[in-house]
Formats: C-alpha cells, structure tokens, sequence
C-alpha cells in the first residue's frame, strides 16, 4: 500500500504520541508499504482552524497515497480541508482533546465530532480511547484499538531485582553529623524514591502529586522528569514546592536523555503520574518494564494497564489525599511494593508488541482502502 501520515510538528519528537506515531511508520515501511510524512506546523487551536482556508495547505495535502493516517492532534487544521482531498483518511486518536477537563471542552468537543466525521476509519491507543470516540458519533465496526508497547527501554529486571529494591525501603540510611560532632540518635529509614515522567503541564497532575507528597506521613523521594510545556504551570508547581517545604524532596531533573532516564526508573521504587486524564499512558508501560508499580489516574485508558492494587493503585483526579495515601502504603509495607513490582513486570511481559498492534493497523487500512476503491469504480461508472 501507499500510505500517508499528516502530524503537527516532526515524527522525531520524543513524547509517547510522536514514538506511538514513528513505530507505526517504521512498522508499515517493514512490511513493505510505502509511507509519505506529511509534517505540518505546529499551531494554536484558533489559528489551526484558520488553516482551512489555505490553499497552500491544501496544496500540500494533496499527495499520491492509497491511504493517510492522519495524527488527530491535527484535527484543527484538518477539520475542512479533509472534505477536499482524493483519498479515505484513518485518524490516529491517542486522546480526544475533548476528553480532557478544560473550559472549552464543548467546543472541542463539537470541532472533533465534525473532524471525526470527515474520516473512514479511526486507530485507538485503548478501549477508553474507542469508546469516547464512538461517543462523538464514529461507528465502533470503523475502528481498531492497537495499543502502544511499552518496550521504549526493555531492561532485563527480574522478581529478585525488584525485591531487593524495595527491600531498600526498610534500611536504615548512615548516620548524619548534628553539627559540633554530634549524631542523629535515631536515623530515618530510607525515603521512597518516585519518578513522575511526563510533559509538565496541567494535565499530568503534577501539581496534585507533589501535594500528596506534603501530606504523605512517609519521607518521600520525588525526581520530575519531563519537559516543561505550561510555563505558568511550572511556575506554579515550583511555588507549591517552596509554600510546601519540599526543596529537598522533589528534584526537577527536566528532559533526560533514555539512558539518564532509565536510570532514574532503575532506582526509584514507584512510578507517579496521576494524570487528570490519559488515553492511554505508555509512560505506566514503560515504568513496568523496570518492575515499577504506578500510582496512575482512574480517567482515560490507564486502568487498562493498572490494575488497581495488583500492579499499582489508581485515584481520581485532584485527590492529592488519595495520593498521600498511596505512597504510605508503599513506603510502609517493602514486601506489598516487591510484589505488586513484580506483577508490573509480569504485565509489560504480556502486553501486545508493536508488530501485533501494526498488524491490526494494516488490516484496517487495507480495508478502508479497497472501500475507497470500490467507491472510485461505482463513480467512474456513472460519470461514464
């Protein structure tokens, strides 16, 4: 087949989306399909609907393809246009922006259901993810769900690692000068080491993690990795760190390179991202494949990774008590955190890899294909 792939911005980006995307291009071309990238500019919402009425995006919309996969964080820009162009589109919906608790989510929500409609077939990353898509109207039969793997890293952990890493929650750290050569009597036990992952934004509940951790009982550990999108968000986040006493606990390490960041998840003992919403979350995946179990939000497609006390604990958004909560059980029970490490593990070990998920991908493409072709005849037909 000759297929297309319209995104905002480079298939080269590092987040879950973009890898989801490239794994995707690089499993088709493997199977011997051409693919043309089709790399627009990034835009804000407003002025990505705008786009509609430029001919030089149509213009370039307009290529040779039997196919195109369109990244449906795109949909602005694409919302008209697709009306126009010469071939059947599948969207890629890793989430609906109107699944999200923003202020204008009406408005997203009327724009993707138009942008939804223009389209013949649709890729979800989770059942959550097809089942608020169908809610907008798409015929659940026109869509896969082809989740991400999780193998961004792939670490060879097995249940003894895991054991012995969260047996370190039950040392007792080296004893620290007082000042004037005294001692501390009695040295606290070694803090639980968490890694949040993710975009620093709104949306991936930072800012209630790390209120969790002020109110958390047990010493804990928080290194944030990620980059900072939402630069009030930061800001924000940073202040609360300051009002909260935390400057020796949480630790902004920003965007790391994979083997800095496997190191960081090498050591820690949970993975927190208790998003206000996730599509999916590969980021839970990934820190499974290290043994981690994950501290992950009930909104969205996470629970289809975490199960709730078995691999990890899920809260609601905006529950930095239920957080707090979380992490005390963790930090106070070493055995409980071994286990549900190792069940993390034994899950990635199970999860669908990227042939399977390319594979159901290509046979809905190949579908919507020999349809649109079907539909090219019966035109020809009667335009003769």
């Amino acid at each position: 087949m000759r297929v297309g792939l319209t995104l905002y911005g480079s298939l080269d980006e590092r987040s879950g989306g973009f890898r989801y995307d490239r794994k995707l291009v690089e499993g088709l071309r493997a199977a011997g399909d051409t693919v043309e990238v089709v790399e627009l500019q990034w835009r804000a919402y407003p002025r990505g609907l705008l786009d509609n009425a430029s001919p030089s995006l149509r213009d370039r919309l307009r290529v040779d393809v039997d196919v195109m996969l369109q990244d449906e964080l795109a949909h602005p820009s694409l919302v008209l246009a697709n009306r126009g162009l010469p071939y059947p589109i599948v969207s890629v919906v890793h989430h609906l922006r109107a699944s999200e608790p923003r202020r204008l989510s009406p408005l997203y929500r009327a724009v993707e259901r138009r942008y939804l409609a223009t389209v013949d077939g649709v890729v979800c990353n989770s059942g959550a993810t097809r089942d608020a898509v169908a809610a907008l109207g798409v015929d659940p039969d026109e869509t896969v769900v082809a989740p991400p793997a999780g193998d961004r890293f792939d670490p060879a952990i097995d249940g003894d690692a895991v054991a012995a890493r969260a047996a370190s929650l039950g040392e007792i750290g080296e004893e620290s000068g007082a000042g004037d050569g005294a001692s501390v009597a009695d040295p606290a036990p070694a803090p639980l080491r968490v890694a949040f992952v993710g975009n620093v934004e709104p949306r991936k509940g930072l800012d209630t993690l790390v209120e969790g951790v002020s109110r958390a009982d047990a010493a804990v550990d928080l290194t944030v990795v990620g980059r900072p999108v939402d630069e009030s968000h930061v800001a924000d986040v940073r202040r609360l760190v300051g009002e909260r006493g935390l400057g020796d606990r949480v630790r902004f390490a920003g965007r790391l390179s994979d083997d800095a960041l496997a190191d960081v998840l090498r050591e820690s003992h949970v993975l927190a991202v208790p998003s206000r919403y996730e599509g999916f979350g590969i980021v839970y995946l990934e820190g499974m494949s290290f043994g981690l179990p994950a501290i992950a939000s009930r909104a969205g497609g996470a629970n289809e990774t975490v199960t709730d006390g078995e691999t990890g604990v899920l809260v609601d958004p905006d529950d930095p008590a239920a957080v707090a909560r979380a992490l005390d059980e963790f930090a106070a029970d070493p055995d409980r955190t071994a286990e549900m490490g190792r069940a993390a593990r034994r899950r990635y070990e199970r999860h669908p890899g990227w042939t399977e998920s390319t594979g159901r991908v290509r046979r809905l493409l190949a579908d919507v294909a020999d349809a649109g072709d079907g539909v090219d005849a019966i035109d020809t037909e009667v335009a003769t």
